[in-house]
């Protein structure tokens, strides 16, 4: 049998999924240069990133008192993470201008005016709920903590799992401060109206409780710490929707 040929309908499908793949996939060696970009000379100061990062606990600590590392590797390792991890911040505005410039010419005008400002919002949203977790959250919770440790207990957490610790709660205060975006976004497309974001503010109070219980310690504090903040910027995002979305109730 001969072999068959492609109609002329297919071809043409076939060649515009062709150039997105191959868009994509400069894109995504672009993002990847970038943070390996700001790897490299970050990496000549992983001893101090880390020990910027472990300020809050080890004031907290009894003097004298350093982190344990029970991991043979874990020296090493840990603190090229936690550099890895900065370098990817550093980038980040830089990748999220390739994610942007993949999808812009496929969005329509109108779409690409509320897109963009979404985009740079969360950005700033996400690291301003990092740096309130930082330099609040982290200082009141660590010497809340080490306050309840017993005279027989040496408080010396291992540096592994405070990596592990820190991340978590970097991600969950910086998903939190997005918030009232996801709100106004929500009210803009037409899922949720004025009225009935107003409505759901008590299972939100609870929700945001319930949320904190999740990704916070088991200690009271650190979930107002984190369920509060909830709480507050949902209402900002109520505040945004009144002032400029769509106030009345959606069909």
């Amino acid at each position: 049998m001969g072999q068959q040929v492609a109609k002329p309908e297919e071809a043409d499908l076939e060649q515009p999924f062709m150039t997105h793949l191959l868009e994509l996939r400069t894109r995504l060696v672009r993002a990847a240069a970038s943070i390996l970009v700001a790897f490299v000379p970050l990496s000549f100061f992983m001893k101090e990133i880390f020990d910027f990062l472990s300020t809050p606990l080890m004031r907290a600590m009894p003097e004298g008192v350093k982190m344990l590392s029970t991991g043979v590797v874990a020296p090493f390792f840990v603190p090229l993470k936690v550099t890895f991890f900065v370098a990817f911040l550093v980038a980040l505005p830089y990748v999220l201008y390739q994610l942007w410039a993949f999808i812009a010419p496929g969005l329509y005008r109108r779409e690409k005016k509320v897109a963009l400002p979404v985009l740079f919002s969360s950005i700033v949203m996400f690291a301003l709920g990092m740096l309130y977790c930082y330099f609040i959250v982290f200082r009141m919770v660590f010497v809340f903590i080490s306050g309840f440790a017993p005279e027989s207990v040496n408080f010396a957490p291992d540096i592994d799992a405070y990596f592990g610790f820190v991340m978590t709660m970097f991600f969950a205060f910086g998903a939190a401060f997005e918030v009232p975006i996801v709100v106004v976004v929500l009210n803009k497309a037409g899922a949720c109206s004025y009225a009935k974001l107003v409505s759901m503010r008590p299972y939100v109070v609870v929700g945001a409780f319930a949320v904190a219980a999740v990704f916070t310690p088991p200690d009271v504090l650190s979930q107002c710490l984190l369920a509060v903040p909830l709480i507050v910027l949902y209402q900002v995002g109520i505040w945004l929707v009144k002032a400029f979305g769509v106030t009345k109730e959606q069909a």
